[in-house]
Order: structure tokens, then sequence, then C-alpha cells
């Protein structure tokens, strides 16, 4: 991914990462890197939540990032593990060298397979349920399983963090400034994901929205898979734009109905 590159590359520029400024550069560096993923992770934790009973919901948030985080501070540990993961199958597995595809992917290009292609028929699954108004049309809304949607939570949120983590472990060999980005990540997905997850879920359009960028997500995720990458620029801007031109709309609607109350 461009983000996650760009950073390694201005990270390896740093320099000497014993000095207290680089220190604090670095860490800044994955709080930013961070701070992206984030943006994933709360639409997911939005979409993936909102199948649960209003009560649960903001149970699920805080158990769902704070497991998430405990994994992603696993993988920190067992960085000799993670990299193992980009080992091609056919160098470990002889075996299926002859084998087209596999023998070209590595353990990790399959997690990202999968991950990518579970997010594209999750999300693909909830714009259908939003536009077909099954809830409005059967009267009974089916939940999820509260367990059910955690693992997804984490899952997820593990799939997001491959790159990100083994880019981190690259740019600075002491764990301590990675954990410290990562946990004040947490706390700034912690706090916003309620408010904007709320919103997003109380206008059908923003969630459609949301639900669309998920499919982008898991797209690229797909083609990472298969070592195509796509520039974040490509998929950020465009999402920006259409949510600015939904929020006018939504400003535009609200102004429109205020007046023929009035009048």
């Amino acid at each position: 991914m461009m983000t996650i590159e760009f950073l390694a590359e201005v990270g390896s520029l740093v320099g000497d990462q014993s000095s207290l400024g680089n220190v604090i550069g670095v860490l800044l560096l994955l709080l930013g890197l961070e701070l992206v993923l984030g943006v994933d992770n709360i639409l997911v934790i939005s979409i993936m939540v909102s199948r649960l009973a209003p009560e649960q919901q903001q149970r699920a948030r805080i158990i769902g990032l704070s497991v998430a985080l405990v994994a992603r501070i696993v993988l920190l540990f067992g960085v000799t593990w993670l990299l193992g993961l980009s080992t091609l199958i056919g160098e470990d597995f002889p075996a299926l060298a002859g084998v087209p595809i596999l023998s070209r992917m590595s353990v990790k290009d399959l997690i990202l397979l999968a991950g990518g292609l579970f997010l594209i028929y999750k999300a693909v699954k909830e714009i259908h349920h939003v536009v077909e108004a099954h809830d409005e049309i059967g009267g009974v809304r089916k939940l999820d399983t509260f367990t059910g949607v955690i693992t997804q939570i984490v899952l997820l949120d593990i799939v997001f963090s491959l790159d990100s983590v083994i880019t981190a472990v690259g740019m600075i060999d002491e764990l301590w400034v990675i954990i410290t980005a990562v946990v004040l990540a947490f706390g700034v997905v912690l706090a916003f994901a309620k408010p904007i997850g709320d919103f997003i879920l109380a206008n059908p359009a923003l969630k459609i929205l949301a639900l669309s960028f998920l499919v982008t997500i898991g797209v690229t995720i797909t083609m990472e898979a298969f070592h195509r990458d796509v520039p974040k620029a490509y998929i950020y801007l465009p999402m920006a734009f259409a949510l600015g031109v939904e929020l006018i709309q939504m400003r535009y609607s609200h102004n429109r109905n205020r007046g023929k109350s009035q009048s």
C-alpha cells in the first residue's frame, strides 16, 4: 500500500534511532499509519455491530477493539514468525511449486485473499440488506451473535494490520515505540467509533457509502494478495469527495424541510 511504503521510506531516512528526537519522529509516523488503518476499522466496526441489539453494540466495540489490540501486540512479539509468512509457499513446500497460483503466493497472501474476499462478501450482503429494506419490510430483524461479531472484528483487524506490523518493525527496533503508537491509535479509534458509527447508521445513504468503501477496501486487499498494489490516494480521495457531496445533500434536505415546516 502506498501509505505504508511512504512511511517506511520516510522512517528509513530518520537516521539514528537512539536519539530522542528520532524516536519521537518515528512514533509520530507510526501513529499516522495506525490512524489511517483506524479509518478502516471504524467503518468495519460500525457495520459489524449494527447487526447486534443496541444494548450490546458499545460493549462489542470495546471488547472487539481490546482483543484486536492484544492480538496486534502479540503479532509484534512474534515478528520472526510473522516475517516467515511472507515466504513463498513454493519454497516452503516444494511439492506445490508446480501449482501456478500457489507457487507465487505466501501464507500472508492467502490471509489477505481470504480477508479481502470475506470483506467484499460481508459488505455486498449488507448493501443488499439495506437496499431491499429487509428490516422495514419483514418487521423482524435478524441479529448476529455477539461472539460472531467480536470474532469478525478481530480477524479483519489482523488482516488490516499485517503489512503495518511488518513495516513498523522494519522502521525501528524498540517495540515499546510501536506498542505506544498502537495503544494511542486504539484510544482515538475507541473514542470516535461510537459517534461516527451511530451517525453512519442513522443515515442510510451514508451507510451505503461506507459499505461501498468497504467493498473497495476488500478489492484492494484481494489485489495485494496477488502483489498488485493500489495507491491509497485513489481510494480515499474519491470517497472523501463522495462523502462531501452527500453531506452537502443532507444539509440541503435539512434546510429545505425546515423551510417547508415554517411556511
